[in-house]
């Protein structure tokens, strides 16, 4: 199956390389360039809120793109956007050389990789994705986004609505207690089902002058009771948010 799943993936991009010259792409840098901090709260017992300060990418390159965490390739125009070839940048593994979570074995962040689309439509944009974690997981998630926009003071807002789906097998790499792990820690073992969480977000971009934009960024996620039920997992929700300044093109 892993096998077939790579065989598409590239003849998608091949089928790419022979499109006709209507479907070129745009051959310049389009879109911001800049640094960020990033901010995502811990829902793990013992674990600390986690702040970083890395690249800030959102930007298109003829078929090549980024979106803050999410890095791809355009493989085929359809509907009001393309199907793309995607991977994720996550930092979802946490330590467990802790007080709190001794006798747990160390969760690596995954490496998703997979298919997704954004369609621009007249009414807003629609983001569709899936994926699969080439990592420690092996597991699933996809998600769906809907998100709108306005401009007010002269300032842009992207409000933003979706959900997510996570295999079981993410959910019980990340959140699960394995029979061995209860013995050697103080919780029960555990073995989460799939989940399917909601979140609402906002983007807000503001103009500074010069091509320099200072963008802004909230979500606030309800986890799933499947990984709220979880031994090791103290928060209801999943807070994450960035702050970034960009030079845009």
């Amino acid at each position: 199956m892993k096998q077939a799943v790579w065989i598409f993936l590239l003849w998608l991009i091949w089928g790419a390389m022979r499109v006709s010259a209507s479907e070129m792409f745009d051959s310049r840098l389009q879109g911001d360039v800049g640094l960020a901090s990033y901010s995502t709260r811990a829902i793990v017992e013992g674990s600390q809120a986690e702040l970083s300060v890395l690249p800030y990418l959102d930007f298109t390159y003829e078929r090549f793109f980024a979106r803050v965490d999410t890095f791809g390739y355009k493989a085929k125009k359809i509907g009001y956007g393309c199907l793309e070839v995607i991977a994720r940048f996550n930092q979802d593994g946490f330590r467990t050389d802790t007080p709190a979570l001794n006798g747990l074995s160390t969760r690596q962040s995954s490496l998703p990789v997979g298919l997704g689309t954004l369609q621009v439509t007249p009414l807003g944009g629609v983001f569709f994705n899936v994926f699969h974690d080439i990592n420690k997981s092996r597991g699933d998630w996809a998600e769906l986004i809907y998100g709108a926009k306005f401009k007010a003071s002269g300032v842009v807002f992207y409000p933003m609505l979706g959900f997510d789906y996570q295999s079981a097998a993410y959910t019980g790499y990340y959140y699960g207690v394995s029979a061995q792990e209860a013995i050697g820690s103080p919780f029960a073992s555990y073995a989460p089902a799939s989940a399917v969480n909601a979140f609402i977000a906002l983007i807000m971009d503001v103009g500074l002058g010069r091509n320099w934009h200072l963008n802004a960024y909230v979500r606030h996620k309800r986890l799933d009771d499947s990984i709220y039920r979880s031994p090791i997992v103290t928060q209801r929700y999943l807070d994450t948010a960035y702050l970034a300044l960009s030079y845009r093109y």
